[in-house]
């Protein structure tokens, strides 16, 4: 394991996992948000996205978490690893409320400096309008990973918790020929 790839639809929890599993593995985590805005929600143009993803996906290590799909064929070239986070819409319209509260007024560790959570009910519209049309865009895109991938589909809290705690025990055995650090 050396390079994973994280989708799903917001609030599905793919910054705190990238997270997690960077905890587990000393992988770079990159977040998708970091990318997407600069600061004071000034989004990036295509152009920029694009140039800032090429350059993370010629790294040689990453974990990497997050849309921006024009540029999804050349990371899943590049990773090794694909996790498609697919948790029910009330959960994640949950979890987007909670963060929301909880940095309120700050910049959350995933997202670019100079954003500071706020109420978005744009955003929260958009989730309820993508609730299907983005699932099975997801959907679409995992079903084609190649098999000699390393794929995972994770579906709620107790799927991604199995998996957190088999990841540590393939790396507490040395199991998964990441770098040594």
């Amino acid at each position: 394991m050396r390079r994973v790839m994280i989708i799903g639809q917001p609030g599905s929890g793919k910054s705190t996992l990238a997270r997690r599993m960077g905890e587990i593995t000393h992988l770079p985590v990159v977040h998708i948000d970091h990318v997407h805005w600069a600061p004071g929600w000034v989004e990036r143009t295509r152009a920029e996205k694009d140039r800032l993803c090429a350059e993370i996906h010629a790294r040689p290590e990453w974990i990497f978490e997050g849309g921006h799909s024009f540029t999804w064929a050349e990371r899943l070239s590049r990773a090794d690893t694909v996790i498609w986070l697919d948790l029910p819409l009330a959960p994640r319209l949950w979890r987007v409320i909670w963060r929301t509260l909880r940095y309120w007024g700050r910049s959350r560790p995933d997202m670019s400096p100079g954003c500071p959570e706020r109420f978005s009910l744009d955003f929260l519209r958009w989730i309820w309008r993508t609730r299907v049309s983005m699932r099975n865009r997801l959907r679409w895109f995992f079903d084609r990973v190649p098999q000699d991938k390393d794929r995972h589909h994770l579906r709620g809290r107790r799927e991604i918790e199995a998996y957190l705690d088999g990841l540590r025990m393939a790396v507490a055995r040395g199991n998964l020929g990441l770098p040594h650090r």
